[in-house]
């Protein structure tokens, strides 16, 4: 191990790790937009009374490597048919991923107001929400971070956060 250490290897495995999981996000946003982009072009075909064999045909003459797949095609193709006029996906069920809305934003911030030193667990357990959630909320919309154990704004002056601990 120590000369896995002492060669750098691990730091460069780590570092393309990272890198990869970059790479990887930005290709899936991309790969995304590229779908909704196709879905217009099928809704545009549905207009002209083309097949779904007909639509997936131009749509490979078109976008080559990066068509959709067939099935997508088709069942893209069935759901305009049908009337559908919407191209973006359908609101999924379950929990949503954010929960960063105004009123989550008050609650922290008046509980924060009582006490600066509590942790971001115990906002949590105090307020409810997920501890991803607090985390967000602190750092993005209250602009606080933590210093020692009280949470400070972010744009004070160094004298200003010496003076408050």
């Amino acid at each position: 191990m120590s000369i896995l250490v002492s060669t750098g290897l691990i730091e460069s495995v780590v570092r393309y790790c990272c890198l990869c999981v970059v790479v990887f996000c930005n290709l899936v946003t991309f790969a995304m937009q590229g779908t909704i982009k196709q879905r217009y072009p099928i809704k545009f075909c549905v207009k002209l009374n083309k097949s779904a064999t007909e639509t997936f045909a131009s749509l490979t003459e078109a976008y080559r490597d990066d068509t959709l797949l067939s099935t997508v095609v088709f069942e893209w193709h069935k759901a305009f048919k049908e009337g559908r006029e919407n191209v973006e996906d359908d609101p999924r069920s379950g929990r949503p991923v954010l929960s960063t809305n105004d009123q989550n934003v008050e609650v922290v911030r008046a509980v924060i107001a009582k006490d600066r030193r509590l942790s971001v667990r115990m906002i949590s357990e105090e307020t409810g929400l997920d501890k991803d959630a607090i985390h967000r909320i602190l750092t993005d919309h209250l602009h606080m971070r933590k210093i020692c154990a009280k949470l400070v704004p972010k744009n004070l002056s160094v004298e200003q956060k010496v003076s408050r601990l």
